[in-house]
């Protein structure tokens, strides 16, 4: 990191003097000129502060880059045959000061290029990434704007196991691709589900707000926010594995996904801004520095969107929680990640300013390991613990009656939650009995947000209902299920008076009585008969059916297994983004205050 640094500074220095290494004297026949490099390293190493080897080592790699870049130019203006800049994981790096290029024609797919990789360095199983975003193997690189001098970014993803997988993967061996397909399809499954099942066994998801509370938001819009969220999740989760490779694939994804978001949600949940944070952490982690300009965009993305989200101040942040503690530990990553990527572009006062104000607040949010152990002894998690000591700035009292509070408040939240399906299965299960199948049923209810009479309406105008229901060949008033029947269409706001002569005329049946109480009397031609139905049957509701399934009453296998696998990877605390340990923060703190230390040495 040191080199790349001072690189930097050199870069700037000989853009400012319109030094052109590339051409004599310090270059001849594409050989550096020993003794002009030498003096004009002796020159910077003076103005820099740095040692004259380093700074001789790292002039001969710019010039050795540029002569790279000359050679390629004329190259790709002849043959247009392309250079490509690699950044390669660090192990493959035999040479961490030498660059790896690869040449190559621009109109072959991603999957040839691939190849070469293998083929040259060993890489069998990679995915290839250009300015954050995944290159797709099937398609040509012009074709995805991959251009002459570009840096693309090779990561390694994990040795295949043997497992089947999905239909079209039946025979392939499982790798870090099959897993987002797998994440994919499990949050797909999760969000075309509308709440209606059971909910003690199956699973629903919903999108909250920063307190735990269900958020409205667009249909068209909450399948792309709840996979961009899987994918977010599945990606953390990685990252405290440290699989910081598989960790960016997934990461990349919810990247894509959250792009398909056109909603001002956007801008009030701060979901988006640390999915930034978290891809550019996985950068540094993977010393991925060809990332360098996209990791500027991302954080600026990240700073906008925090104050979007919470305010100048944090006004906002603080009308909904009451405080800002935890959140600080966001800030934290955010200017340290700025104070890294200022001083490997060669701005180490700003970098120097930033980490102040870094370390500022690492001292602010590190705690009393004494406080951490009393509040776990009286029950408290450890991620409780943590969170609820940041919230109250280390006040052991205020965090106590802080975690009895949230404890308190995501137990009514889920007693509310319980009687709000519990209502819905209820309205779901009248207007199964009145003749419409679940699934038309929950979506009637989707569109009104609940309103069983409104849901109602719309079940009328759109669907046809079965024309075996609720009914005997006896007559109405000898009908043992008549009073549950009155009930039921009385609940639809009819009078008692004419729901009975409804019932009387349609010989007990539910639906054709409700047509006629709307059609003042006169039935649909489509539903008239020679003689009523003689028995009803009503379409079962199951547990395991979901309300979009097409009626299905079991889910397959694989898609209970896929549901399981991500659900493993969801955290139980809706506020787990925030209970850092700072641990790596620490070191990468300590790495950084080593490199300014070292640079402002030198310079005195």
């Amino acid at each position: 990191m040191a080199e790349e640094h001072i690189q930097s500074k050199l870069k700037t220095l000989l853009k400012q003097q319109k030094i052109q290494l590339w051409n004599p004297p310090f270059t001849t026949d594409y050989e550096a000129g020993q003794q002009s490099m030498k003096e004009l390293a002796s020159t910077y190493a003076s103005l820099l502060g740095f040692s004259v080897s380093d700074v001789e080592s790292a002039l001969e790699s710019v010039r050795s880059q540029a002569v790279k870049r000359g050679a390629g130019n004329n190259t790709y203006k002849e043959t247009c045959v392309a250079t490509l800049e690699l950044n390669l994981p660090k192990v493959f790096r035999k040479d961490t000061k030498r660059k790896n290029y690869l040449e190559t024609k621009l109109d072959i797919t991603v999957k040839e290029v691939m190849k070469e990789i293998y083929e040259k360095y060993g890489l069998k199983y990679i995915k290839l990434i250009l300015n954050g975003k995944t290159l797709n193997p099937d398609q040509r690189l012009d074709e995805q704007n991959v251009k002459h001098n570009d840096k693309v970014m090779v990561l390694k993803v994990s040795e295949p196991e043997r497992k089947q997988l999905m239909k079209e993967e039946e025979e392939k061996n499982r790798s870090q691709n099959e897993s987002v397909k797998r994440t994919e399809k499990g949050f797909q499954i999760l969000s075309e589900r509308d709440g209606s099942d059971d909910p003690e066994t199956t699973p629903f998801l919903e999108i909250a707000d920063q307190k735990g509370n269900p958020l409205k938001i667009p249909s068209s819009e909450k399948k792309a926010l709840i996979l961009a969220m899987g994918f977010h999740e599945k990606g953390r989760a990685l990252m405290k594995r440290k699989e910081y490779d598989a960790a960016l694939c997934h990461l990349l994804e919810a990247d894509d996904q959250f792009g398909k978001c056109g909603s001002t949600l956007l801008n009030t949940v701060d979901n988006y801004a640390v999915l930034q944070l978290d891809i550019v952490w996985c950068y540094r982690a993977l010393e991925a520095l060809s990332c360098l300009d996209d990791g500027k965009q991302r954080l600026q993305k990240a700073e906008q969107c925090f104050l979007k989200c919470y305010g100048e101040q944090h006004e906002r942040l603080r009308l909904i929680k009451g405080n800002t503690g935890r959140e600080e530990v966001l800030f934290l990553r955010l200017y340290l990640l700025q104070s890294l990527l200022s001083y490997l572009d060669g701005k180490e006062r700003q970098a120097a300013q930033t980490l102040t104000k870094v370390e500022e607040l690492y001292h602010r949010l590190c705690l009393d390991p004494g406080k951490m152990t009393q509040l776990m002894s009286l029950g408290y998690t450890e991620q409780e613990a943590r969170l609820g000591l940041r919230a109250c700035q280390g006040n052991m009292d205020d965090a106590v009656l802080h975690i009895s509070q949230r404890r308190m408040e995501k137990e009514e939240m889920k007693q509310r939650e319980r009687e709000k399906r519990r209502r819905r299965l209820e309205a779901i299960d009248t207007l199964v009995q009145m003749g419409y199948s679940k699934k038309d049923a929950a979506k009637a209810l989707n569109q009104t947000d609940g309103d069983m009479d409104r849901a109602f309406e719309i079940l009328l105008d759109t669907c046809r209902p079965s024309v075996a229901t609720n009914n005997n060949s006896g007559s109405a008033d000898s009908d043992p299920d008549r009073e549950a029947k009155i009930l039921q269409l009385t609940y639809l706001g009819f009078e008692r008076e004419v729901v009975e002569a409804a019932l009387r005329q349609t010989r007990g049946n539910v639906q054709l009585a409700s047509q006629v109480i709307l059609n003042e009397g006169s039935l649909p031609p489509e539903l008239l008969s020679p003689s009523p139905p003689s028995s009803l049957s009503e379409e079962p509701s199951t547990s395991s059916e979901s309300a979009g399934s097409g009626g299905s009453t079991e889910e397959d296998p694989m898609d209970v297994d896929l549901v399981n696998e991500v659900l493993e990877d969801i955290p139980r605390h809706e506020e787990d983004y925030l209970d850092l340990t700072l641990e790596e923060e620490s070191e990468v703190i300590a790495q950084m205050k080593s490199y300014l230390e070292l640079y402002y040495a030198s310079s005195s």
